[in-house]
């Protein structure tokens, strides 16, 4: 018999996410490792990359099914994106503590954060399918425009002191649970 907490990680894709993010921990640990120099966009990149992982998840097989189930889903859509946040985080961090010259916490909370609000939002407003877009696009955008370090559309390359990346992150984070968590994916 299949508990409802394993019932609902399964069906949210939990298993690849995990998986994903794994193997993003396992190659930004060998990158830190091998160079151990801290290039901020390799943190970037392994946070996009477990993050757009996760970002399917937002949704399950069945929108319509899971609007007929008799459960409050804003408090159980509020934690699925916070986990999400703190699992990127988390893992990453271990990660790349091999290196001699890490990139820090705060810089890898900050973008765990905003990216997580971010596919939260991409799920409203693109559906769970396809709520990686954002996720992928955001760093894409930010690897190739000018820099703007303590800019809010430079906010993932900020340094972890910059106030105005971390609102950034926050105002992401905070947007797109509470947006997610009342309206839920778009079917």
């Amino acid at each position: 018999m299949t508990s409802g907490p394993l019932l609902y990680a399964r069906s949210r894709r939990a298993p690849a996410a995990a998986g994903a993010l794994l193997a993003s921990a396992a190659l930004l640990g060998a990158a830190a490792a091998a160079d151990g120099a801290a290039d901020p966009r390799l943190g970037v990149l392994a946070v996009a990359v477990a993050v757009a992982a996760a970002a399917p998840g937002l949704g399950g097989q069945d929108a319509a099914l899971d609007r007929t189930a008799a459960i409050r889903w804003a408090p159980l859509r509020a934690a699925h994106v916070l986990l999400i946040a703190a699992a990127v985080a988390l893992v990453l961090l271990a990660a790349q503590a091999a290196g001699r010259d890490p990139v820090t916490a705060a810089f890898l909370a900050r973008d765990a954060a905003g990216l997580t609000g971010l596919a939260a939002l991409g799920a409203v407003v693109f559906g769970a399918e396809h709520a990686w877009a954002p996720v992928v696009g955001w760093p894409a955008v930010t690897f190739f425009a000018p820099p703007d370090p303590g800019g809010v559309a430079g906010w993932l390359l900020a340094p972890p002191e910059a106030g105005a990346a971390a609102w950034t992150a926050g105002a992401l984070l905070a947007a797109g649970t509470t947006v997610y968590a009342v309206a839920g994916p778009r079917r």
